[in-house]
Formats: structure tokens, C-alpha cells, sequence
């Protein structure tokens, strides 16, 4: 017979290529009223031309419990690493408006 406290686990796999994972210094998100799209951009310096790596989709709840996750983890993280400095205007500034709502992260 099987363990419930077993029953509710996922096994996860993370493939080599995966886990090398990928550079991104800039977020592009935008939403609509079923889902969330996180574009991940790498920006260089004197290229004008981005390039997304990665495209996440998400529903609006796990959306919102991203965003509690990483405010859990950045909380732990500061708490051994101390408070992360934010410095405005030192990121990349987002060149092009796609439409639609967006932000930057």
C-alpha cells in the first residue's frame, strides 16, 4: 500500500543542457486576463539588438506564487548575504514597446 505522505511528491528531472542554465539581464512581462508571459532577454553592451532566451507562460496563480517565492527567497538570501542593493538607472532600458501591458523585472 502506498504512503500518503508520498502521494502528493513530483519527481523532477533537469536535463545537462537545463541545468548549464541561461543568462538574463532583463524581463519582459506582459499579461493578459488568463496568463502571464515573462520574457527572459540577454542585453549586451554596444549590440543593438536583444535576443529573448527564454519565454515562461504562466497562469495568473502561479504568477502570484512566483512572486511569493521569490520574496521568500530573497528574503532568506539577504538574511545571510545581506540587503541587495538596488541601484537605479544602472540596468538596461527596455528599447521597444511590444503593446499590451508590461513591466520590467
Amino acid at each position: 500500500m502506498s504512503d500518503p505522505k508520498n502521494s502528493n511528491q513530483i519527481s523532477i528531472e533537469l536535463n545537462e543542457e537545463v541545468a548549464q542554465g541561461t543568462y538574463s539581464n532583463l524581463a519582459v512581462i506582459t499579461h493578459s486576463a488568463s496568463e502571464f508571459v515573462i520574457d527572459f532577454v540577454r542585453i549586451m553592451p554596444g549590440i543593438p539588438k536583444a535576443q529573448v532566451k527564454s519565454r515562461i507562460i504562466l497562469t495568473p496563480e502561479h504568477a502570484k506564487r512566483l512572486v511569493a517565492a521569490l520574496e521568500d527567497n530573497i528574503s532568506k538570501y539577504e538574511s545571510i548575504h545581506g540587503k541587495i542593493k538596488e541601484v537605479n538607472g544602472s540596468g538596461p532600458v527596455m528599447p521597444l514597446n511590444f503593446g499590451g501591458p508590461t513591466a520590467q523585472a
